[in-house]
């Protein structure tokens, strides 16, 4: 079944024609890669999937709802981490989610079961007190994937979610995704090859606002994405640092 699909999606600005023509689906339980150079589209794409942007013709549906006719109903079931995440670096992470998980009208004890989900999908119970300007870049990802997942989305939107992350972060983050994806379709965009063929199940490749190809990716298994023999090294030889 289909958790996001476009028909024809088109978005002009003025002249320019930046999303031309772009049908795909995402379905049930998959990470969805959309892969291109920059100013391809895929950003543009993802603000309009979220209703940040209106289409200039074409059709957006989330869970069978037209992101259009009835934005609220379809924002209620995707959770968004746009590439610059605004974060408030004062709150500690548990305030923090607080704050958001009131702004999507979770309260009471249904809001402290979800930040208690929440904090244990992200494994953020060791900085679940600690104040986010003082979290590493890692972990101040895991807490915006930890606000997007607060409500329970059937689609989560990432925005170049490797972005400025090291090479340990990348790699645990691939695992982030997989594991989310049990729980909801993903879409994701990224500019870096590697990081779609590590992580998605399909992928599509855009080029100047058109749609290329949509392809599968084969993998030996997407549970938990092996790290490489160089990746391996890594991780062994910065594990004391990353305990610190």
């Amino acid at each position: 079944m289909a958790v996001l699909s476009l028909d024809r999606l088109s978005k002009r600005f003025g002249a320019r024609l930046a999303v031309d023509a772009v049908s795909f689906e995402v379905r049930e339980r998959e990470v969805f890669g959309l892969l291109g150079p920059n100013g391809s589209g895929k950003s543009t794409i993802l603000r309009l999937v979220t209703g940040y942007l209106y289409p200039s013709s074409g059709t957006i549906r989330v869970a069978g709802i037209d992101v259009v006719r009835a934005a609220r109903a379809a924002r209620e079931r995707i959770g968004y981490v746009p590439e610059d995440s605004p974060l408030y670096g004062h709150m500690r992470v548990v305030e923090y989610l607080s704050f958001m998980g009131r702004l999507r009208g979770i309260t009471g004890g249904a809001l402290d079961r979800a930040i208690d989900a929440a904090v244990e999908r992200l494994a953020l119970g060791s900085v679940r007190k600690t104040i986010i300007e003082r979290l590493s870049r890692g972990y101040r990802q895991r807490v915006s994937l930890a606000q997007a997942v607060l409500h329970k989305p059937e689609l989560l939107v990432l925005d170049e979610p490797s972005n400025g992350l090291d090479p340990r972060q990348i790699i645990e983050l691939r695992g982030l995704l997989r594991h989310l994806a049990q729980d909801c379709a993903v879409l994701v965009t990224s500019h870096i090859l590697a990081e779609i063929e590590r992580t998605a199940d399909r992928a599509a490749i855009l080029l100047d606002g058109r749609l290329l190809t949509v392809e599968q990716i084969a993998h030996e298994t997407l549970a938990a994405p092996v790290p490489s023999p160089l990746e391996a090294l890594f991780l062994e030889l910065t594990q004391a640092k990353a305990m610190q």
